[in-house]
């Protein structure tokens, strides 16, 4: 249902509990849940699945093979082929192939589609070493067993996921079969592929379905999925809700902003949009509905909540853990980039539904303790001082242990962990268990925020642990997972009878809680499988379009094409760019999402920023095409989450799509502003930078979500909402009007060039201005300037620029005369690809080299733009406007 838009678009009445659960369990874990021999089938392969990733994430296999002296260790690819077998079999079993297919059995076709696409799958497993002695060679059996499991894998990520990624990889297959046919257009036209060249690219080696995406699936997101999905299990999800809703809940437009924060809290742990919206969304919406939120803003609120989870780290939908593959740099580095622009971005969601609250003077829900507010304040203040110094209490403790303990700190700080886990569920048992109430009883009876978090603090061990291995320790992604996953098996093994224990309950009692909680053990474990088969068939389906952008270079083909529409202008560049990442996403879950837009756009932005004299950051290029890939989740008309939202609702789902991306618009903003403000990333800023940042991005984001509601202290008129705007983008971007004022370059003569080269410090960056003739129309003089950084000092002026650009110079009268560049492959290679070098006449040369200049400090245009931000301030305030707005200011 939720993979069939037009199906989903038709909502016009709120769904029952029932029929919301079958809306997520057919796009996540599959709509079939058959009884008996079959269901048991299911739940024992995803159980076995759940085991396997395990137990290859442990040390286990290396301890038996020691042990044993077996080969227990699977290399990568071999785990690779293992992973994707489970999910495609899991993908025939549970998902039907059509909207009338049973659901309460498995059809024996499926049975037979599922057995033989496992074993496609598990070919380059049996036949490793046979396949290892015949690289690039498959016999007809290799091409047997490579052509249907492309069959199989597509038509798995079709039911699993709807046709929209299947109909992408189909395009680029038929590409790189029919990609030297004539009615090829001739820009993207190229020699095409053999069915033995393809599949052996695509299938039968690591350069397509089984690379480096489903690697990341198989090492990295399955762990994250099911510490999801156990956690959930364990009742974390429904702690988060009520503590956001104990928090906030009490506020003007409070359910709205408990949305925000619950939809923040488990968006740290989910990676599908949808579930955040139907697992959230089932109780927030009919509350934001009752406090005076139609329905379709209601469910705007939540999509907008949901999706933003996606950008939230530490999983971010599982892209965090392709970026580090894909970008070279390390998960602790990613999380860092990616932290603030989510952070800020929903500060500002939650400002946003604030001003949207008091713009309709909606009431609140009722709390059954107040407190003034200069009291709750400083209660707040406390408690967030308090968390302060109990983190860096339990940093200084850890590290004492391990430096006057340092042989047996391990079990020390283990039996540690496990006192403070007792000592937990012993205060949590003081209280009764948390139950969601009825957001659509009379009454709703807010929580009280001291009681609910009496009853959850043991959910916080296992991130703990998770964070501390990734953070502390720099361990893998994969690993710290593992150690946060075993922790969390303790507790849902243990917290139920410990409770029964502590509450003085009677034997039989206790070990009824025993049994229901290895029973919640087993169902998380399942879930977690089955959470997967959507992203395993996802990773692995996008791996096609990964493997034809390798095999036939149309990423330098997409460079041109943004190119020749954007005239090298690096604002449209960008504009274009995100167009395309916007079509692309069009009806992916987040992964497969992110490994198409940065495959072929991410490297467009810094290739053609460099040709273009612009040095982007290639995680920001990442983060840029990730931001507006995900927004097809919101935008009609095959926005996944605002259908589902508005399934929950009973609003209009293209109405609550185009609300959606209203509320939106501070994450499509972003990504342009965190391009040319790299600082917005945390890159190359000190702890004293960051803070400042922090604040800075904080009060424009708030000022942009003003100036976008047309209310700020009172209702805005045009002329003050023009001016948020204003200065929303002077703070964000104030080298912008600085370039304005003073260039940013002076030019220098090209016969300086060595000289200037070698007197440029660490990591300068530099940008030449170069002119030749054009390959095929040679009376025509290009000229391009592009931008490189020249790397460490200590070299020549010569051998700098040579390692830098990878090209030679010769430096005659007054001329600096380039040379074809060694690696047409390289970027210099490519942007001057369309000049004639062979022109005795007309040499291709450097007519200006371009070097950074001294100038005034760019945050001196803080200073008109908090004047101006003060002249609002004034006006509204004397139409009667408070800080915290006044619906009935003119």
């Amino acid at each position: 249902m939720a993979n069939d838009p037009k199906t989903a678009g038709k909502a016009t009445t709120a769904m029952t509990d029932d029929e919301l659960q079958d809306l997520v369990a057919s796009s996540d874990t599959g709509a079939r849940n058959p009884v008996g021999t079959a269901g048991l089938v299911i739940a024992g392969v995803a159980l076995c699945w759940s085991l396997f990733q395990l137990y290859i994430a442990s040390p286990l296999p290396f301890m038996l093979s020691r042990m044993t002296g077996l080969q227990l260790v699977f290399n990568d690819t071999q785990t690779r082929s293992i992973h994707l077998a489970f999910g495609v079999f899991l993908a025939f079993m549970a998902f039907p192939a059509l909207s009338s297919s049973p659901r309460d059995r498995i059809p024996l076709l499926d049975w037979l589609l599922g057995i033989l696409a496992a074993f496609c799958a598990l070919y380059i497993f049996i036949f490793y070493r046979d396949l290892a002695q015949r690289p690039g060679l498959p016999i007809t059996q290799d091409l047997v067993a490579a052509g249907l499991g492309m069959v199989l894998l597509l038509e798995a990520t079709r039911r699993a996921l709807g046709p929209p990624l299947v109909i992408v990889a189909l395009v680029f297959l038929a590409y790189v079969f029919f990609g030297s046919s004539t009615f090829v257009p001739d820009i993207i036209r190229w020699g095409g592929a053999s069915f033995a060249r393809a599949m052996d690219q695509m299938w039968l080696s690591t350069g397509g379905v089984f690379g480096v995406a489903l690697g990341v699936s198989t090492a990295f997101v399955f762990l994250f999925v099911l510490f999801g999905s156990m956690l959930d299990r364990a009742g974390a999800g429904n702690f988060f809700i009520k503590l956001a809703f104990a928090l906030l809940g009490h506020l003007k437009g409070g359910p709205a902003k408990a949305a925000v924060l619950a939809s923040m809290m488990t968006g740290l742990i989910s990676g599908s949009s949808i579930a955040n919206v139907v697992t959230t969304g089932t109780f927030t919406i009919p509350l934001m509905k009752r406090v005076g939120f139609s329905a379709e803003k209601a469910g705007s609120v939540e999509v907008a909540s949901s999706v933003n989870g996606q950008i939230m780290p530490p999983v971010m939908g599982a892209a965090a853990f392709l970026m580090v593959e894909y970008v070279g740099i390390s998960y602790l580095q990613v999380i860092k980039h990616a932290f603030l622009p989510a952070v800020v971005s929903y500060i500002a969601l939650l400002y946003l539904v604030h001003l949207e609250a008091v713009k309709n003077d909606m009431p609140s829900l009722p709390k059954r303790v107040q407190h003034p507010a200069r009291i709750a304040l400083l209660r707040a203040g406390l408690v967030t001082l308090s968390i302060i110094i109990l983190a860096g209490a339990i940093y200084y403790a850890i590290n004492m242990v391990k430096w006057l303990l340092p042989a047996i700190s391990a079990p020390v700080l283990l039996l540690a962990l496990l006192a403070a886990y007792v000592l937990l569920i012993w205060y949590a048992a003081k209280q009764p268990d948390l139950e969601l109430d009825d957001p659509n009883a009379p009454v709703v009876e807010l929580p009280i925020a001291s009681e609910v978090i009496k009853t959850g603090l043991h959910y916080l061990l296992p991130l703990f642990v998770l964070v501390w291995f990734l953070m502390i320790e720099r361990r893998s992604p994969g690993l710290s997972a593992f150690y946060a996953v075993i922790l969390l098996i303790i507790i849902m093994l243990t917290q139920k009878p410990l409770k029964a224990m502590f509450r003085g309950m009677q034997s039989a009692e206790t070990s009824a809680a025993m049994r229901e909680g290895f029973d919640d053990l087993i169902v998380g474990m399942i879930s977690g499988a089955r959470n997967m088969i959507g992203i395993a068939c996802a990773t692995a389906a996008a791996g096609i379009i990964v493997g034809t952008v390798t095999l036939t270079g149309i990423g330098q083909v997409m460079a041109e094409f943004v190119e020749f529409l954007s005239g090298g202008n690096i604002f449209l560049i960008l504009v274009f760019t995100a167009i395309i990442s916007l079509i692309l996403g069009m009806g992916l879950p987040t992964t497969a999402n992110y490994i198409v837009v940065s495959s072929l756009m991410a490297p467009v932005i810094v290739e053609l920023g460099a040709a273009n004299g612009v040095l982007i950051p290639l995680i920001a290029a990442h983060m840029f095409v990730f931001y507006f890939g995900i927004m097809a989740d919101v935008t009609p008309p095959v926005g996944l989450a605002s259908f589902a939202a508005a399934a929950v609702s009973g609003g209009d789902p293209i109405k609550t799509g185009f609300t959606a991306f209203f509320y939106s618009l501070r994450t499509v903003l972003l990504p342009f502003i965190f391009v040319f403000n790299t600082d917005l990333l945390l890159i190359d800023v000190s702890w004293a930078g960051a803070i400042w940042v922090v604040i800075q991005a904080t009060l424009a984001m708030l000022i942009f979500a003003a100036a976008t509601q047309g209310f700020f202290m009172a209702r805005s008129r045009l002329w003050e909402s023009a001016a948020l705007l204003l200065v929303t983008f002077m703070l964000l971007r104030p080298g912008f009007f600085l370039d304005l004022v003073q260039p940013p370059y002076e030019q220098v003569e090209p016969t300086r060039l060595f000289e200037v080269m070698e007197g440029e410090p660490d990591g300068a960056q530099a940008r030449l201005v170069i002119t030749g003739p054009d390959f095929d129309n040679p009376d025509t003089l290009v000229e391009r300037t592009m931008a490189f950084d020249l790397g460490p000092q200590g070299e020549s002026g010569e051998a700098r620029f040579e390692n830098a650009m990878g090209m030679n110079v010769t430096v005659q009268d007054d001329k600096a005369i380039l040379d074809e560049p060694m690696d047409m492959n390289s970027l210099a290679g490519r942007t001057l690809s369309n000049l004639d070098f062979y022109d005795p006449e007309r040499p291709v040369q450097i007519t200006a080299i371009e070097v950074t200049t001294e100038r005034m400090p760019r945050e001196i245009f803080y200073i008109p733009a908090l004047l101006l931000f003060g002249l609002v301030v004034f006006t509204q305030r004397r139409r009667g406007g408070t800080l915290f707005g006044n619906p009935k200011a003119a």
